[in-house]
């Protein structure tokens, strides 16, 4: 590990709303390159809230987030969405796969929107991650024809297209049955150790946060506990 590649320096969000809320209160860490953090707290702690401002989804109140050392105070919505489709990685509870497309297509997806790959090159890509999840033989399957914990592969998949130094995932286990839980751990402990990837996860599962690192654990918004597990 060598350094941050991921910051929050004071960062706040509130809802301007009738009556104000703060989601997220000054919150300030960094996380290193290869690291795997996950995030707990109780439900309205701002774990999702500090999730999607970390990846770029989301602009704070106060305070900055920077990626790669860089500030992205400021920038405007293309360079926030340049950066995340080349440096971060999303998964989600609910996958958030395309209907109307394959499961090739789906993982293709973030290689054309970025457009450094060939239609050829990014279609060998998409096999490639398929396969290396075991999951290559579904390739022309639509989501719909899959298992719960097929497409949250897939969805896993998408989101190292682009090779990115980050993935942000949010309680990627949350849908997912006890054998398909451990698969998917397991999945970002590997990416984390054996590939150097940084890997921040909210999650609600014990275990999944035991896999980590570093456990963040958020109470009403603000850091409570910070500490390395290993």
């Amino acid at each position: 590990m060598s350094g941050p590649v991921l910051e929050a320096r004071h960062v706040t969000r509130i809802l301007q709303e009738t009556v104000p809320v703060t989601l997220v209160k000054d919150v300030s860490l960094a996380v290193n390159r290869g690291e795997f953090v996950s995030v707990t707290g109780p439900s309205g702690s701002g774990k999702s809230s500090l999730l999607y401002l970390l990846g770029l989804l989301d602009v704070p109140t106060e305070g900055e987030v920077l990626v790669d050392g860089r500030s992205t105070v400021g920038l405007d919505r293309g360079a926030l969405a340049e950066i995340r489709l080349e440096k971060i990685g999303f998964v989600f509870q609910f996958h958030f796969l395309l209907p109307e497309f394959t499961v090739l297509q789906n993982v293709m997806l973030p290689m054309q929107k970025l457009a450094r790959l060939n239609e050829k090159e990014c279609k060998a890509r998409a096999g490639e991650l398929l396969d290396h999840f075991e999951i290559g033989d579904q390739a022309s399957k639509r989501p719909d024809q899959l298992s719960g914990g097929q497409r949250q592969r897939v969805a896993i998949a998408r989101a190292l297209a682009n090779s990115p130094a980050i993935i942000l995932a949010d309680e990627p286990t949350g849908n997912l049955d006890t054998r398909n839980s451990e698969i998917v751990h397991n999945i970002f402990a590997r990416l984390s150790r054996e590939e150097g990837m940084t890997v921040v996860a909210v999650t609600h599962d014990r275990s999944f946060a035991d896999a980590a690192d570093r456990n963040i654990h958020l109470v009403d918004g603000m850091v409570e506990r910070d500490a390395a597990r290993r």
